[in-house]
């Protein structure tokens, strides 16, 4: 096979080279190939039926974009289903305000109904105000940010009537909080995070991850060569977690070793049921406070704004 075609249509020039299996991709070619890719995760994980309701977490960054463009093509043959855009503005000066305004540009361009919530009018505070009360708590941002943020999810989903709340994390993220569980031996948690989560209780919209099995950068070329426009700037607050040194752990090794992503994320798969098995079956309460659903007494969210003595 020579080296200067595509490896699928043989005729025109390649693109993009996946060092994970050799493959040279023309434009055409890499665009199909993703999109047959999401098609078949969701068919192996029988995330989608054709009548389902579905929201798609939308933040304006290339993973929720591209996964939005490719939910709104695939759902094309289903004329039953309906889609939803979601976004949560976490009140990020010169960030998010940015980012709502490609998001909301996208959805008017698929025709997409955007809801779009806040942490100001779920919890009365914007996350650059916690983040000035935490300063004294010495707590990263992520931290609670990522919960305050799923019970948001969660929420808008519920209000649409939304059966499936679709999440564009990709094979990237799925690896770097498997290890990032293993370092703080959470095997709990890592019987539950996978492709498709259990429904555990009614206010629970049940969580479907498409591009679970798509490289970020694959995901990121598939919105450049489509056109889709999205927000380039990382989060101010991202580099302060420790996902960031677990993904530059995971690129160097990925460079090194290609297709080592792949080999965890499976390596985890078939692990799983061995987990769930040794895992205690978890029971499922409403908290005390606001009513959503929790495994404890109260809620991660309200016991983190307690704490921050804002509740």
């Amino acid at each position: 096979m020579p080296h200067d075609v595509c490896h699928r249509c043989h005729v025109n020039d390649p693109v993009f080279m996946q060092p994970y299996s050799g493959e040279r991709f023309c434009k055409r070619c890499f665009c199909r190939s993703m999109e047959d890719r999401v098609r078949a995760t969701i068919a192996k994980y029988g995330m989608l039926d054709p009548r389902d309701r579905t929201a798609v977490a939308v933040s304006g960054g290339k993973d929720s974009l591209s996964l939005l463009h490719l939910l709104v093509k695939i759902e094309k043959a289903f004329p039953d289903a309906r889609l939803y855009a979601v976004t949560v503005d976490e009140g990020i000066r010169g960030y998010r305000d940015e980012a709502l305004k490609i998001a909301r540009k996208n959805c008017q361009r698929l025709g997409i109904e955007h809801v779009v919530t806040s942490f100001k009018e779920m919890y009365g505070y914007e996350l650059d105000e916690l983040v000035e009360i935490t300063k004294r708590t010495g707590l990263e941002p992520c931290s609670y940010c990522g919960a305050l943020r799923r019970k948001a999810l969660n929420t808008a989903a519920r209000k649409v009537g939304a059966g499936k709340l679709a999440t564009a994390h990709n094979l990237d993220d799925e690896t770097q909080t498997m290890i990032l569980n293993i370092l703080r031996g959470d095997t709990s948690r890592i019987a539950r995070i996978k492709p498709v989560l259990n429904a555990t209780h009614p206010k629970f919209v049940q969580r479907i991850k498409p591009l679970c099995e798509v490289p970020e950068r694959e995901v990121a070329l598939y919105a450049y060569l489509k056109g889709i426009g999205f927000q380039s700037n990382p989060c101010p607050y991202a580099g302060t977690a420790l996902r960031s040194d677990v993904r530059t752990m995971l690129n160097r090794m990925e460079e090194k070793h290609p297709g080592t992503k792949f080999t965890i994320f499976r390596s985890m798969e078939r692990l799983r049921p061995a987990l769930e098995i040794a895992a205690k079956e978890i029971e499922i309460k409403e908290c005390k406070l606001c009513g959503e659903p929790t495994v404890g007494e109260v809620c991660k969210p309200c016991q983190m704004l307690q704490e921050l003595s804002v509740l």
